[in-house]
């Protein structure tokens, strides 16, 4: 069940982080990705390390952070 709230969040965060991080963007659906696959990497990271969010605000926070990080990181690659 926590797997699909992930999945929920991070289409949600995939928006907001294509709101936040402005720029050359991906595209909506690129967005979506994005956020989608931030939000799954973050959420699994979280609880790797042992740390839960119980909230859907937390979670989509969580995603949207992932979000962040992972255009940041895809942006990186992109210059090289």
């Amino acid at each position: 069940m926590n797997f699909i709230v992930w999945i929920i969040c991070g289409i949600i965060a995939g928006w907001v982080t294509g709101l936040v991080v402005r720029g050359r963007g991906f595209g909506i659906k690129g967005d979506l990705i994005v956020g989608l696959l931030g939000g799954l990497v973050a959420g699994a990271l979280l609880s790797f390390i042992g740390h839960f969010t119980f909230r859907i605000l937390g979670n989509v926070v969580t995603a949207v952070v992932g979000g962040v990080i992972l255009v940041a990181i895809i942006r990186f690659f992109r210059r090289k």
